[in-house]
């Protein structure tokens, strides 16, 4: 089978990246029409004038270009206003759309950057809903985003299928390192769905372990009044992440409130489970699709520190515990969620869709 990577997708983004990997891992012949677009970019959506140019002439010339041998094409994140030169080009061949999120959702929902009935929400609702529309075969990341889908942008759920976000295996993987005093790990934006205040709350209430939080965002400010125990790195290079998630204590999920957050297992989520880290996160119907409380990681209420602290105190004081859960997720890792089990899995969809 050839598939055709297609459009202007953030290739550097891990889901992007690890879906090639795992299609090539299956002995899925993938190519690649992209135009750099995203490429580098911390936060895609973060587009002025000068990117949304960039974006249109980028389209035109996907619009324009040759057909291609392939069996499908493949659009990934961001690739929502893709669809169109897709559609164009792939001529009667399916479109399979990787979205990872709904830009509305994100957006709006979300990160709340556009007020929901705004001129904004509704151009973005309007993307969103073409986009979806546009695709042959839709992939949610997990069941929960499925539902959404097919409620909020009218996809028949005949045309979504569910594989998880994984991680690449060539950098997430248990390795051996020095043992190092407990702390507290969380990498992300720095976005109201990771529950940053939650965190910070936990912190102030269990004072005597360390959090290193890394990341960037638009509630970096929240950062001012962190308590002692808590150190910021805005960025650490993604090749060196691995070692950083090794060796912490724990790492932790999502514990924001919001609708999206209650649908999503996030990149690091699967990055500390295919490290054999002891994942921390909230009490989920997106994460109880892979995850049980207890066994092979950690689930509290999203938006409570009281729970995440006494989580977190538990893992640091029972050292047999937190190695317990650790292997246990990285079982479940391999089990369901490994480029092996998801290479399976997007290959089955891919037939499916070419028939």
């Amino acid at each position: 089978m050839r598939v055709l990577a297609f459009g202007t997708y953030q290739r550097d983004y891990p889901r992007n990246a690890q879906v090639r990997s795992c299609l090539r891992g299956a002995g899925v012949e993938v190519v690649e029409r992209h135009i750099d677009v995203w490429d580098g970019k911390r936060d895609a959506w973060a587009a002025g004038v000068g990117m949304a140019a960039r974006l249109a002439i980028a389209e035109a010339r996907l619009a324009a270009s040759g057909r291609g041998s392939a069996d499908a094409l493949l659009v990934g994140y961001p690739g929502h206003p893709d669809l169109v030169a897709a559609r164009r080009v792939a001529r009667g061949r399916p479109i399979v759309f990787d979205p990872l999120v709904s830009l509305y959702d994100t957006l709006v929902g979300d990160r709340g950057r556009f007020a929901p009935g705004s001129l904004a929400a509704r151009a973005l609702l309007r993307i969103d809903r073409a986009a979806f529309r546009a695709a042959d075969l839709v992939v949610a990341d997990t069941a929960a985003h499925a539902g959404f889908y097919a409620d909020r942008m009218g996809v028949h759920r005949d045309r979504i299928r569910v594989c998880f976000v994984g991680a690449e295996d060539r950098l997430f993987h248990p390795a051996p390192h020095d043992e190092e005093p407990f702390s507290v790990l969380f990498v992300g934006k720095l976005i109201p769905l990771h529950g940053l205040d939650t965190i910070l709350a936990a912190a102030r209430l269990a004072p005597e372990l360390p959090f290193r939080i890394v990341g960037s965002g638009q509630l970096a400010s929240s950062l001012a009044t962190a308590p002692a125990n808590v150190t910021h790195v805005p960025w650490i290079e993604y090749e060196q992440l691995p070692e950083a998630v090794r060796v912490a204590g724990c790492a932790l999920g999502v514990f924001g409130t919001s609708a999206k957050a209650s649908r999503v297992i996030p990149n690091k989520a699967f990055q500390a489970l295919a490290c054999g880290t002891p994942l921390v996160t909230a009490d989920t119907a997106a994460s109880r699709e892979l995850l049980t409380d207890g066994v092979d990681a950690v689930l509290v209420p999203a938006g409570d520190p009281d729970a995440l602290a006494s989580a977190l105190r538990r893992l640091a004081d029972e050292p047999a515990y937190r190695h317990e859960i650790g292997n246990a997720g990285r079982a479940t890792y391999e089990a369901r969620a490994s480029e092996a089990a998801l290479g399976q899995a997007w290959t089955a969809l891919l037939a499916d869709v070419v028939g």
